[in-house]
């Protein structure tokens, strides 16, 4: 799959006929462009560069990771255009390319996070004094009541964004019968790692603290309804 994706970057940048116009734009005008309403920001880096310091806002799928990109973008609102960016620019050029093939209108920052820093553009990154949970202080959150779920997801997943409203509907449904415990995928790969959860989002529903359902991806809110039978 890695090797698909760099075949396809050669071919579109060598022919972009058949896909929505890819632009570019220095961080100054990136950032005035990512300032508008209705747009969509995606960091191309590894989980571990976006931790280290990101642009606020902006989703992250791994250009290097075939499976990964692919999985988390084809959650992306075709109807809204992409800004992209990664370190110096190179990934995020091929991915922006990419993803207009794919019907996507694409824009990739020039010069990457290392020209948005030397510009003294803001930068977010993982709270420092964060701490990750214990697997014993997790089974101990499971015991806040009967019926548990945990949703492992993260703000900067796009498949968990595309899930957050759906999620949130089918709580407000039953706040009397569940309690809702969000585990952020960013800061408890440990955990995950524990718990066997490979990719976000995973929700796992837990009975009087035995794991009763499990499933990543997307889930209807109906579907979330029927584990409660």
């Amino acid at each position: 799959m890695k090797n698909l994706l760099l075949i396809l970057s050669i071919f579109v940048f060598a022919c972009n006929s058949n896909g929505q116009q890819t632009g570019t734009l220095p961080p100054a005008e990136f950032a005035n462009a990512i300032a508008k309403p209705n747009i969509q920001i995606l960091d191309v880096r590894t989980a571990a560069e976006y931790q280290s310091g990101h642009i606020k806002g902006s989703l992250q799928a791994n250009w290097l990771d075939a499976t990964e990109f692919q999985s988390r973008t084809s959650h992306l609102d075709k109807n809204k255009p992409v800004y992209v960016y990664c370190l110096s620019g190179g990934r995020s050029g091929a991915a922006a390319q990419f993803l207009s093939q794919q019907g996507y209108q694409t824009t990739n920052m020039t010069g990457g996070m290392n020209a948005w820093k030397r510009e003294n553009m803001p930068v977010e990154g993982i709270d420092p004094n964060a701490k990750p949970t214990s697997l014993a202080t997790y089974n101990s959150m499971l015991a806040s009541g009967d019926i548990v779920l945990v949703d492992f997801g993260a703000v900067w997943c796009p498949p968990c964004v595309k899930m957050e409203p759906v999620l949130q509907a089918f709580v407000n449904d039953n706040k009397s019968k569940l309690t809702l415990i969000k585990m952020d995928g960013g800061l408890e790969t440990e955990l995950m790692k524990s718990l066997n959860v490979e990719a976000l989002p995973t929700f796992i529903l837990y009975k009087k603290g035995v794991e009763v359902k499990r499933k990543q991806g997307l889930v209807t809110k109906e579907e979330f309804t029927s584990w409660l039978k």
